[in-house]
């Protein structure tokens, strides 16, 4: 997907971007290669593929949800997808990324201070840890291509706020629907929505799914990570 392409692909999903992000973004490109060079932040580095499968994939959020003044919280967020990207478009974003990473969190900052991004932060932690001191505390919280949907939802739903969304981006799900019915109940969730779609270009399937928060969550969960990996809620 090329720049022109990205530009008309993103108007249909009901985004104006200005000339200002899209040199925003493409400085972010070039920093991801440049650093991609010294150490390992994403396999995908071809041009037209990062403004697919990471830029586009990343803005595809707003099938769900219209984005303004929130607070966002991206778990997991490596390299700073989708959260950096989302900043970069939704200026007036509050946005929090979170990564366990510690060279991934120094690339982070590097792009925020050289795009001079306001209003967002980086977090170098376990999301496990961040997630028990820092609860109903974002309007949203994503998340992409990081755990099994199981665990994402008891690592990330303390962190929401009473009413309102966490939104993870996901590819092929298969069977991890089927299994959450238990996380749903204990952590007072509703599930929304499951929006599914193909990537244009490639076709690859996606699904964006959306849980609501009911309650305040149950101080037990988030668990210990060991676990959290052991034993279902």
């Amino acid at each position: 997907m090329n720049r022109t392409k990205f530009i008309e692909e993103i108007k249909k999903l009901g985004i104006e971007i200005t000339d200002e992000q899209l040199n925003q973004l493409d400085s972010y490109f070039h920093l991801l290669v440049e650093t991609n060079k010294k150490f390992n932040l994403t396999a995908i580095t071809e041009e037209q593929d990062v403004y697919l499968k990471h830029f586009y994939d990343s803005l595809t959020i707003v099938k769900a949800i219209k984005l303004d003044n929130q607070s966002l919280c991206d778990v997991g967020t490596g390299a700073g997808f989708p959260g950096l990207v989302l900043k970069i478009v939704f200026p007036n974003l509050n946005v929090t990324l979170i990564d366990s990473t510690n060279k991934k969190c120094l690339f982070l900052q590097e792009v925020i201070t050289q795009l001079n991004l306001k209003n967002i932060q980086v977090i170098n932690a376990r999301i496990e840890e961040y997630s028990k001191v820092n609860r109903e505390k974002f309007d949203i919280v994503t998340c992409r291509a990081v755990a099994p949907l199981k665990h994402l939802l008891e690592y990330s739903i303390p962190l929401v706020k009473v009413n309102g969304l966490f939104i993870p981006l996901k590819g092929n799900i298969n069977n991890e629907l089927e299994n959450i019915d238990n996380y749903i109940k204990k952590l007072d969730i509703t599930k929304e929505q499951d929006i599914v779609f193909n990537l244009p270009v490639e076709n690859s399937h996606r699904h964006i799914l959306v849980f609501h928060k009911n309650n305040i969550t149950n101080s037990l969960y988030p668990r210990r990570y060991s676990d959290i990996k052991k034993k279902e809620i």
